[in-house]
């Protein structure tokens, strides 16, 4: 969505009609600057506003951290309550008539942290980048092909899946292998499917409990099985890079369904196997 300076005037007075004439505006670095700029009353120290000031209130982490000031939050857009998922675009943001893409933000996140982005190693990094993510994060789309079970009852095991995906917290990769297993009721599927499912909840930003749930719940909707039962154990480059640095640290998370919770036995038996 672009916001047109019609558009952003008509949000601004609104704001400036709920205050005085006098007060006085902090705007959040650095697009709520320009929008206190805007007031005519921009102050350059938040202890000496009145109204803390932004563009745009999106997942509500900023909100959140300006709290502490007992201060007004006031922009002119908010995210949770319109426009969700979608990027508003500002005037600023546009160039010669072309909006600033994604490139353009991964281009300044490496200038943020103090890296040259005119040397050849990095002049195409940006567009390498933003083609990955987009390639990671949208999985190809898949049949979870069904046939008649043929009066098998026993457990159906597939080990040492593996699968990658990147934490939803720092947006740092973790992998490993999975372990599905199901026990049939009326309908078996391809085997190629299951490590199908496993990649598809996976290939997102994602938590490693997320996935397992993720996947065990759409082989019992989509099967009805007996039991359903999904391993998974991973390294997370989160923790092993940056924070505590445990190298070579496995999480296992586990979700059972049906029988595989229900009866000691076949829980027992799967969690036996995937030792």
């Amino acid at each position: 969505m672009i916001a047109d300076w019609k558009l952003i005037y008509s949000r601004l007075q609104k704001i400036l009609n709920k205050y005085d004439f006098n007060t006085k505006y902090y705007g959040v670095p650095k697009n709520g600057s320009i929008i206190a700029g805007m007031t005519k009353n921009a102050v350059d120290n938040i202890e000496d506003a009145d109204v803390i000031i932004d563009d745009l209130i999106d997942s509500g982490a900023t909100f959140k951290r300006y709290k502490k000031y007992n201060k007004p939050f006031e922009a002119l857009f908010d995210k949770r309550k319109e426009y969700q998922n979608q990027w508003i675009v500002f005037p600023w943001e546009i160039k010669n008539g072309e909006i600033e893409t994604a490139e353009d933000n991964v281009t300044r996140i490496l200038q943020s942290i103090g890296e040259d982005v005119n040397r050849e190693g990095l002049k195409e990094t940006p567009k390498r980048y933003i083609k990955f993510l987009k390639e990671f994060i949208n999985p190809p789309e898949f049949n979870f092909t069904t046939f008649e079970n043929e009066n098998y009852d026993e457990m159906i095991i597939q080990k040492n899946i593996p699968f990658y995906s990147f934490c939803e917290h720092h947006i740092a990769p973790f992998f490993g292998v999975g372990t599905i297993a199901y026990i049939p009721n009326k309908k078996i599927v391809g085997l190629s499917k299951l490590a199908r499912t496993l990649e598809y909840f996976s290939r997102r930003l994602q938590n490693q409990e997320r996935i397992t749930t993720q996947v065990a719940e759409f082989i019992q909707n989509e099967l009805d099985p007996k039991g359903v039962a999904v391993s998974l154990s991973a390294q997370h480059l989160c923790m092993e890079m940056r924070g505590v640095k445990k190298h070579n640290t496995t999480t296992t998370t586990n979700k059972l369904l049906g029988v595989f919770k229900e009866i000691p036995e076949v829980r027992n038996e799967f969690l036996g196997m995937i030792k």
